[in-house]
């Protein structure tokens, strides 16, 4: 497929093609083809383009939500799998620019290569067409998907999900510990979770529950980061 067809889907023509180009080159296509620039600079230019236009979505579209909440939702769209998501809906693994062997092992297809490819290209429309065109990309992409998200918030059990990853692997369960501090009427409780004494994940609430469900949340991201790497 051509570049015009993926700008055709993004709804974003470039001024400067040579910007799109280096977001879709993978550093394995670099290593092989002798240029000079992959796509990790404008990777990490897009997580915070990311980051902001979500949580402008979120806090002026979902108004009775609560910092927590709007957290949580925040997470539930800017991570790799909602990413990769998105790319696989705009075909952009057919784009990429890859060395043989990552193209050969499949890498079209891999979540972590999908979404940083993804998060290069908001770099790169960012930097093409500034923040407007940047925003109203994400706004496009992504708002379904916070709209979806918005209603399983209630749902959402990162301490069984935890469990379930664990035992999956043939790990041990996962061990709480919770300090608190503030008057009994203002307390604020942190939550360490340990998996055979290895920290995975801390987290910080008004309760008990909510501590532990923050760093049960940490503790996934880590355990799927990890699985990520390691695939």
């Amino acid at each position: 497929m051509t570049p015009g067809a993926l700008e055709q889907r993004l709804g974003h023509e470039f001024v400067r093609p040579e910007l799109l180009r280096r977001a879709l080159s993978h550093r394995s296509w670099v290593a092989e083809s002798g240029e000079e620039h992959s796509n990790e600079r404008l990777e990490f230019l897009g997580d915070a383009v990311l980051g902001w236009v979500i949580a402008d979505l979120a806090y002026a579209r979902y108004a009775d939500l609560a910092e927590g909440a709007l957290t949580d939702l925040r997470k539930s769209v800017v991570n790799a799998r909602a990413l990769a998501e998105v790319a696989e809906g705009l075909d952009l693994g057919a784009h990429l620019l890859l060395g043989r062997g990552e193209d050969a092992a499949g890498g079209r297809r891999k979540v972590s290569i999908l979404s940083d490819a993804m998060e290069a290209v908001l770099g790169a429309v960012y930097l093409d067409g500034g923040s407007e065109a940047a925003f109203e990309l994400v706004q496009r992409l992504f708002t379904p998907m916070l709209d979806v998200a918005v209603d399983s918030l209630d749902t959402l059990d990162y301490k069984s999900a935890l469990q379930e990853r664990l035992a999956q692997t043939g790990r041990p369960t996962p061990e709480y510990r919770i300090r608190s501090t503030g008057p009994d009427h203002d307390k604020r409780f942190f939550a360490s979770v340990l998996v055979a004494d290895e920290l995975l994940g801390e987290g910080e609430g008004p309760s008990k529950k909510a501590a532990e469900q923050a760093a049960a949340s940490m503790a996934f991201a880590a355990l799927a980061a990890q699985a990520e790497l390691s695939g």
